[in-house]
Parts: C-alpha cells; sequence; structure tokens
C-alpha cells in the first residue's frame, strides 16, 4: 500500500510541465522520467507529467512513465484543456489523447476571465460553462480524477466576479473534485489572494486549490494565504521553476506546511530528503542550485565568525528558525571543520557504508569531499562517483576494476564538412594490457565504445549497460576556453540507473573520469571483485 497522507489535502507538482516553461531549461524524456522519480521519492501525491497529445515528447513520456516507473507516492497527471467550443467531449481529439494518455488523473485547463472567453476562444460565455460542464463530466464517466484550472482567475475575478465564480461552481457541479484558482499573471498579493478564496469557498462550496506564478516575488506566500483562507490542493514547481519569473517553489511550501502549519502533507521521513531532492532536480535540468534558497540552499544555515557564531556554540537555535536536519541540509560554520559531517555519515548509511563513528575517518572524507568541490566536484547528481570515494577512503584502496595506461580521442575534420571520430585507450585488466580502438559519432562515444570493445571480454556484465544521458557544464575558470568542465554521466543496466561526475580542463578529459566512474560501479553493483 502506498504510504500517502490523507487526501484531504494535495501537494501537487508541476514541474514537469510549467517549470518546464522556464527559459532555459529544455527537458527530454529521459530528464523527465528522471525528474519524475526524484518526485516521486520526495513524496508529493501528484506529478503532472505534460500536455499528452500536444507534442510528441510529451506523448512518449505518458508512454514511458507507465512502463517505466512504479510510483509509491504519487499518481501521474496529464494536463489539457476542455473541449473546443462546437465539438462534442467525446469527439474532441485533444480530449481522446488525454485518456489514451493512461493518467488516471486529469487537469483541464478553462477560462474564467470574460474577455478571455470572448476574445482568445471567440465564444460566448455560456458556451465556455458547457465546454467545462461537458468535458469534467465526461472524464468523469470514462474513471478519470478530474482537477481544473481556472486560468487568469484572480484577473477575471476583479473584471466579473460572477461570471468567474460560475466557472467554479459548473467544474465542481459536473464533478470535479479541486477547482483551482490561478494567479495567472502573478500580480496579486497574500491580502487579496485570501479575501478572494474566502469568497468563492463560502458562495460555491467547491474543493479549491491554489497556483501562483511569482511576478511578484509572493508566489509561496500567496499560497500559504489561500490555504490559511481554506485551499486545499497547492500547485508547486521544484525550485520555483517556470516562466518569466516562476511559480511557486514546491520545497518552502510543504517546508512551511510541515513545519510551521504542523500540517502533515508528505510520507513518514520524506522532509529530510528535501535539500538532496532540490539540488538533483536542478542538475538534471542543468541549471546551478541556488545557494541562497530558503531551506536546500547550501547558505540557508551557514553563519560566519563573529555575534552569530559565539551564539551558536551556546544554542544553534538562537540563530536559526529550525534544525537544518529536518530537511536534509546542515549548519556551516564558515571558519570550521565541522561542515558535513553528519551529512557524510547519514550518506555512508543509506548507501550500506558503516563508518563506525570514526571521527578521524569522516573528517578525512569531509575535507576530500571539499577539496574536490573546490576543483568543480559536485556529488549532490552523482551517487555513484560519491560511493567510489567513501569506499576508497574506507578501504583505504580503490574498487577499481581496470588501470588505465593512456587514452586519447581523435576528430578528424573532413573537405566535404562531415567529421570522423577515433578513439584509442591502453587499459589492463585482471593482469592483461589490452589496447582497442572504436569509431564513433562524436569523441566521447568513441571513448566509450573503446572501453567496452577492451573490456567486454573481461568483464561481460558491461553488456548490459548503456549511457542514458549526458550533461555539460563549464565552470567558472581563468577565461575563455580555460575554464573548467564539469560532466555528469547517467548509466542504466536494465535494473537501475546510476550518475557519475567527472571534472576537466576540457570536456573530452571530464568525460573520461565520469565514464571510468561509470563501468567503475556498474561492475561493483553487479556484484565482480576488483580483486580477483
Amino acid at each position: 500500500m502506498k504510504d500517502l497522507p490523507d487526501d484531504g489535502f494535495h501537494v501537487f507538482d508541476t514541474t514537469l510541465r510549467d517549470g518546464a516553461q522556464r527559459e532555459g531549461i529544455n527537458l527530454t524524456v529521459a530528464d523527465k522520467l528522471t525528474i519524475a522519480r526524484h518526485l516521486d521519492d520526495f513524496g508529493v501525491g501528484f506529478i503532472e507529467g505534460g500536455w499528452p497529445g500536444a507534442n510528441p515528447r510529451d506523448t512518449e513520456f505518458f508512454a514511458r512513465a507507465r512502463a517505466e516507473i512504479d510510483f509509491k507516492h504519487a499518481q501521474l497527471v496529464a494536463f489539457g484543456a476542455t473541449r473546443k467550443a462546437g465539438v462534442r467531449a467525446e469527439d474532441d481529439a485533444q480530449v481522446k489523447a488525454l485518456l489514451e494518455s493512461g493518467a488516471p488523473v486529469i487537469t483541464l485547463v478553462a477560462k474564467s476571465h470574460d474577455r478571455h472567453v470572448e476574445l482568445a476562444l471567440r465564444t460566448t460565455l455560456e458556451e465556455n460553462l458547457a465546454m467545462v460542464r461537458e468535458t469534467v463530466a465526461y472524464l468523469r464517466s470514462q474513471g478519470r480524477r478530474v482537477f481544473l484550472d481556472c486560468e487568469h482567475f484572480f484577473d477575471g475575478y476583479r473584471a466579473n466576479a460572477g461570471y468567474a465564480k460560475q466557472v467554479v461552481s459548473a467544474a465542481h457541479e459536473a464533478g470535479a473534485e479541486v477547482v483551482i484558482l490561478c494567479d495567472t499573471n502573478g500580480g496579486m498579493l497574500p491580502g487579496q489572494i485570501d479575501a478572494v478564496v474566502r469568497t468563492v469557498l463560502a458562495d460555491t462550496g467547491a474543493r479549491l486549490g491554489i497556483h501562483a506564478q511569482d511576478d511578484t516575488g509572493c508566489a509561496v506566500a500567496n499560497t500559504l494565504a489561500a490555504v490559511d483562507a481554506g485551499a486545499t490542493h497547492v500547485q508547486c514547481t521544484a525550485n520555483g521553476y517556470g516562466e518569466r519569473v516562476g511559480n511557486a517553489n514546491l520545497f518552502p511550501v510543504v517546508a512551511a506546511l510541515e513545519l510551521k502549519y504542523g500540517r502533515r502533507v508528505l510520507p513518514e521521513g520524506a522532509l529530510e530528503e528535501m535539500t538532496r531532492i532540490s539540488h538533483a532536480i536542478a542538475e538534471v535540468v542543468n541549471l546551478t542550485p541556488s545557494t541562497h534558497q530558503p531551506y536546500v540552499g547550501v547558505s540557508a544555515f551557514a553563519h560566519k565568525a563573529g555575534l552569530h557564531a559565539s551564539a551558536i556554540k551556546v544554542d544553534p537555535d538562537l540563530y536559526q528558525h529550525i534544525d537544518p536536519e529536518r530537511v536534509g541540509n546542515t549548519m556551516r560554520m564558515l571558519v570550521s571543520d565541522m561542515a558535513g559531517r553528519a551529512s557524510i555519515e547519514l550518506k555512508g548509511r543509506e548507501l550500506g557504508i558503516d563508518l563506525g563513528g570514526d571521527r578521524a575517518l569522516v573528517g578525512r572524507i569531509v575535507q576530500r569531499v571539499k577539496e574536490r568541490e573546490l576543483e568543480g566536484y559536485t556529488y549532490e547528481a552523482a551517487d555513484a562517483s560519491f560511493e567510489l570515494l567513501l569506499r576508497q577512503e574506507v578501504e583505504g584502496r580503490p574498487r577499481r576494476f581496470f588501470r588505465v595506461e593512456s587514452w586519447r580521442a581523435i576528430v578528424e575534420d573532413r573537405p566535404d564538412g562531415t567529421h570522423a571520430n577515433e578513439a584509442t585507450v591502453k587499459l589492463w585488466a585482471k593482469g592483461e594490457r589490452i589496447v582497442a580502438t572504436a569509431e564513433g559519432n562524436g569523441p566521447v562515444n568513441a571513448l566509450d565504445r573503446a572501453l567496452r570493445v577492451g573490456l567486454e571480454r573481461i568483464y561481460p556484465q558491461l553488456a548490459t549497460m548503456e549511457l542514458v544521458d549526458y550533461k555539460v557544464r563549464i565552470l567558472e575558470g581563468k577565461h575563455g576556453t580555460e575554464s573548467t568542465t564539469r560532466v555528469l554521466v547517467s548509466t542504466a543496466d536494465g535494473q537501475g540507473e546510476w550518475s557519475t561526475v567527472g571534472v576537466g580542463e576540457n570536456v573530452i578529459a571530464a568525460s573520461w573520469q565520469a565514464l571510468d566512474d561509470a563501468y567503475a560501479y556498474g561492475l561493483l553493483r553487479a556484484g565482480v571483485d576488483p580483486q580477483e
């Protein structure tokens, strides 16, 4: 049975749809699947996956999510519009696509601002109400849970409160479980949100939700104001990603609900995973995690020397509003060597590595991690690389299955504009020297193939492994092309996925490190003894 909080309050995540509209984010299907797994691990109740039928990527995501993800906590949600004007709901192609997605929950978007109905939809106010009623009723008759987003609700309410409330009532009476009031333009303030939600709740009797954009910097506050006024469904995105300046940030919202309101909205123990989940999703979308984000930023509980430090030595609560461990973060004394010990011990426990309370060992690992992070490494989204580092420190030797003598990658630019990519690796494995060469569709792919050519005979387990994702980030460096490069690689073996990191003076060197870790960890995961 799923470990779910009571259905009386919903945490609804729309990172994969609304969050993906942020400038600079372009999610692949693999990215969306990875983020969905992180969100499910975090314990949100609903994950809005996109708009099936609107584009091939979202259609593919729903098909693969059904086949590849066994959701432990969340229900998958498909997003789409009500039927078109003058078309029966059962005949509308887009409504059919929602059903074909297989999602158990469907969120419909409808116009609730009278001018948008007449100018954007080019239909009558009464026909818009019929579109809402009939689409909700039809999807309910097909066994789907239905939520309805009232787009531009608050602006529409100011223009024509009576009509905006009619849209809410139409959806509610047709069977929508929740009607979400959307501050689509993000222009509202908390007091305005509170007043409108209270009135609409009293006048319609509908169960209400809130969807807040952050254009005034008040999306989190507006979301909590709606909860104060009686809303029992909050729509958010991880790290506040979204169009323009973003959406209500999932992490401060749920932390406030759990820690300030005392309301259980996540499964037991999930809140302690919040910092890890936030940073992991940031790495997937290839954006640097915000250091000053509430609760989960690395600076959220950082203290410099002076008055704060002196007080914290007496009692950390004197300068912290919560214990950072409650959200998976750590307090940092910027002049202390104590930062990070608890995180290392907890992570070791999670990975099945008992550090045995050895303070010297933990201190050595903390120092090693700090040194590596200074060089540009990050382990938030590269657990496999971190586990290899941890095992090396615990066991006093690296967990390696092969030793690299040298490698090279050649890119040949041909007169016809095409390129040839060739890589050669020289390795030692099980006492045998191996030289292997392969071609690929890029230098990194050529290196990957050369590794396989050289090692699959000795380690047949490598045949089940494949690279499923690859990301490059240019870090701060001296200048121009002398910048440091970080590469994150995700690898799968049919049973699961793992991520590794490499850092170097160029993308090829960084990629080689990530590949080296990826196959070392994969063989370790497969039960191969590196000492054989």
